[in-house]
């Protein structure tokens, strides 16, 4: 006659639930030893009393087996993330699908195409969705060649204005110009009596230079003694 089932809960009686977690320790470290032996399998068990005692069996490092443990773990934590990614953007594609057909239906039917297995509510529909939009679009329109033209009004008053200044900078450049021609032409009458007068004063100077040589040379003529010779021919 077999055991009967024992019911898996907590044990309340210290004595008993000690004895049991004894037994029952011995027989998971004897069935992780042989696991390892039979399955080549890389094991490591920790078990902590409810006393807080460590009891532990590894195969090989329970280091290693621990770093290892903590690597597949992050591993596949990445694995769920990158699945539950793909399906949430698998998703969003499927989604973003569905608006582009609709859109592209919405589209052909403006441009007046496939519009067949339209009923005659949705023709009045689309009708009046288009004249509201070619409403919209010559608001559009007005308000666009409105902000044109006061852009253009803009320009002009700065080309304007800048017309006005350019015609001050030329009165003034032209102001400039008669004053310096006034003085040149000034400045040029006296250079020419000047000129009259320097010419008056050399040629002056040259007369009095050539009376002054013929004065000296009747001088000279005069000074010199008669010759012995011609005066005893007057003598004579």
């Amino acid at each position: 006659m077999g055991r009967g089932k024992i019911e898996i809960r907590r044990i309340e009686d210290s004595s008993n639930r000690q004895v049991t977690f004894s037994k029952r320790r011995n027989g998971l470290l004897k069935k992780a030893k042989e696991l390892a032996i039979l399955c080549d399998a890389e094991i490591g068990l920790i078990v902590f009393s409810s006393t807080g005692r460590l009891y532990d069996y590894a195969n090989t490092n329970m280091k290693s087996v621990i770093d290892r443990f903590g690597k597949t773990k992050v591993e596949q934590k990445q694995g769920l993330d990158m699945h539950s990614e793909i399906k949430i953007w698998q998703k969003e594609a499927g989604s973003l699908r569905q608006q582009l057909h609709s859109l592209d239906e919405a589209h052909r039917k403006l441009l007046g195409e496939r519009l067949s297995q339209l009923s005659v509510k949705d023709l009045k529909d689309l009708e009046v969705q288009l004249e509201r939009s070619l409403h919209n679009v010559r608001k559009e329109k007005g308000q666009a060649q409105r902000s044109e033209i006061q852009e253009l009004h803009h320009k002009v008053n700065l080309v304007q204005q800048e017309n006005m200044e350019l015609k001050k900078k030329v009165n003034v450049m032209s102001q400039e110009n008669v004053e310096m021609y006034n003085k040149v032409y000034a400045w040029g009458s006296n250079e020419g009596v000047n000129r009259g007068m320097h010419t008056s004063y050399s040629l002056m100077n040259e007369n009095i230079s050539l009376h002054l040589q013929q004065q000296q040379q009747q001088d000279v003529a005069v000074a010199q003694p008669i010759s012995p010779k011609f005066g005893m021919l007057q003598l004579l």
